[in-house]
C-alpha cells in the first residue's frame, strides 16, 4: 500500500480535476465494443474526460477480452479516459480483477452485507486494490434497488449513509464513495426523486476532509439542472447507464434485420455517441479534458 500514489491512478486524476474545475465527470456502462467505441468518439468530440465501466458479467462473460479492448482504446484517445469495474459483489473477483485484470479502479460494492461486514471487508480489499496501484470505490450504507451489476441488493431496503459511516470508510483509505441519500438504482416510481440534501451536505464534509470523492448512483431520469445542483454539492463522478443508451436500444429494435449488420453496428454507435454528448454537456466536462499523450 505504501508504493500506491493516487496522483498517478488515471481513474483519481480524472476526478480531481473535475473536483477542481467544478464538473462531473460521467462513468457509463459498456455491454459491448459498440459501446465502447460510441463512449470514446463522444469523449474527442466534446473533448470531455470519461470513465468507461464495466460490470462484473463483462469480465466472466467475455473472459476479460472486453475489458482489455476497453483498455487498450482508452490509451488510445486523444482524452483521459479511465476503465472501472462497477459493482463487483464477489470478493474473488475483485482480488483477480486487482491483480490481473488492466481496470484503473474497482468499486467494491459490499453493501449487500451487514454495516459490520461491509466496512471489514472493504477494508481488506481497499487494501488489495492499493496494493495493484488500482484505485477503490465502496459503498456505506445501501442504495436501493438493482440492476444488472447488484443483483444482491435488489430484494433488500435501502440504508441510507450516515456521516459517522462515512468517516469510518475514509479511514479505510479508500478513494471514492457512492452514498445513499435517497438515491435509488433504477426506476424511482410514483413517489418521484427525493435526495436528502442535508445529509449529502454532511457526509460531503466528511469525504473531503479525507480527500475522498463523492460518486452519484442511481440517475434514471435526471435533468441538467438537477446533476448541476449535485456537482455543486460535491459530486464528481455520475454514474449514468440506460438514460444514455436509450437511443441506440431503439436504434437498434427499429433497424434489426432491416439494414446490413455492418450498417447495424455503425450506426449503433453514431447513437451511443450522440446519446453521450448529450450528457457530457448536463455534467458541464465538455470542453474540459487535456490533450494526452496519444493526441
Amino acid at each position: 500500500m505504501d508504493d500506491y500514489h493516487p496522483e498517478k491512478n488515471k481513474t483519481c486524476q480524472i476526478l480531481k480535476d473535475a473536483e477542481r474545475g467544478g464538473y462531473g465527470v460521467l462513468a457509463t456502462i459498456a455491454y459491448n465494443i459498440e459501446n465502447v467505441l460510441g463512449f470514446i468518439r463522444a469523449a474527442e468530440i466534446k473533448r470531455s474526460p470519461l470513465i468507461i465501466q464495466l460490470f462484473p458479467w463483462a469480465v466472466r462473460f467475455s473472459n476479460g477480452h472486453l475489458v482489455h479492448f476497453a483498455a487498450a482504446a482508452a490509451r488510445e484517445a486523444s482524452v483521459p479516459i479511465a476503465i472501472h469495474m462497477d459493482h463487483c459483489q464477489d470478493e474473488l473477483l475483485i482480488r483477480h480483477a486487482a491483480a490481473n485484470l488492466p481496470f484503473d479502479s474497482i468499486m467494491i460494492d459490499l453493501s449487500h452485507c451487514s454495516k459490520e461486514d461491509n466496512l471489514r471487508k472493504t477494508a481488506e480489499l481497499v487494501k488489495v486494490c492499493h496494493e495493484h496501484h488500482k484505485s477503490a470505490e465502496a459503498e456505506p450504507g445501501r442504495i436501493e434497488g438493482g440492476e444488472d451489476g447488484i443483483s444482491n441488493t435488489a430484494d433488500l431496503g435501502p440504508l441510507m449513509t450516515t456521516p459517522g459511516e462515512v468517516q469510518d470508510f475514509v479511514d479505510t483509505g479508500v478513494d471514492f464513495l457512492a452514498p445513499s441519500f435517497g438515491n435509488v438504482h433504477g426506476e424511482y416510481g410514483a413517489r418521484g426523486i427525493q435526495l436528502d440534501w442535508e445529509r449529502l451536505d454532511s457526509i460531503q464534509s466528511v469525504a473531503a476532509k479525507g480527500d475522498v470523492r463523492i460518486v452519484l448512483h442511481g440517475v434514471n431520469n435526471f435533468n441538467a439542472e438537477l446533476i448541476r445542483r449535485l456537482i455543486s454539492r460535491g459530486v464528481t463522478k455520475v454514474n449514468v447507464n440506460k438514460d444514455i443508451l436509450k437511443g441506440y436500444y431503439r436504434y437498434l429494435e427499429d433497424n434489426v434485420s432491416k439494414v446490413p449488420f455492418t450498417s447495424l453496428m455503425e450506426n449503433g454507435v453514431a447513437e451511443v455517441t450522440k446519446g453521450l454528448e448529450i450528457w457530457m454537456d448536463m455534467c458541464l466536462s465538455t470542453g474540459k479534458a487535456p490533450m494526452t499523450a496519444s493526441a
